[in-house]
């Protein structure tokens, strides 16, 4: 397994070159940047390599779910609002509460944070390093996944996935 992991973060930094827009930001740092037809693509991308990265482990395939996606989507804002990478919103609210006022059927499974100026791909790639974060998405039950991002002007990205059965 560790032999595929370490082929997922070679293949995530080859595709993270010739895919995403980067600019330069003052000093000289590397700001990516998700244009809105990276923005409509970015889903797919995440969705094909949490699925690649699954069968490798021998679990199911997921598949994108709009109220995860949702609850993913508020909590991201959210830290970027409280400028804090953590899983609580600023009403209290925990991970399991924002995916229950979607109306999600499944259960909640985990999420996952990161703020970064990194590309999706390269967050998945740290989340996969962490065994934390990697149980999460290699999480057996899941079959359900939901993934967004919020970026500020100075281009740092807050990213949140979130899993369910």
């Amino acid at each position: 397994m560790k032999l595929q992991i370490f082929l997922f973060a070679a293949m995530t930094v080859l595709l993270a070159a010739c895919g995403p827009s980067a600019v330069t930001a003052p000093g000289g740092a590397s700001v990516y940047r998700i244009s809105a037809s990276e923005a409509r693509q970015i889903p797919d991308r995440v969705v094909e390599s949490v699925n690649s990265l699954r069968a490798a482990a021998g679990a199911s395939p997921v598949t994108l779910n709009p109220q995860l996606t949702a609850a993913a989507a508020t909590h991201a804002r959210d830290m970027s609002v409280q400028n804090r990478p953590w899983h609580f919103g600023s009403d209290g609210s925990s991970p399991l509460q924002r995916v229950q006022r979607t109306g999600f059927a499944g259960q909640f499974l985990g999420e996952t944070i990161s703020e970064t100026y990194e590309t999706e791909l390269e967050t998945l790639a740290a989340w996969m390093e962490q065994p934390d974060t990697r149980a999460i998405i290699l999480d057996p039950r899941a079959r359900s996944l939901g993934v967004a991002w919020h970026q500020e002007q100075s281009g740092k990205i807050w990213w949140t996935l979130v899993t369910g059965t």
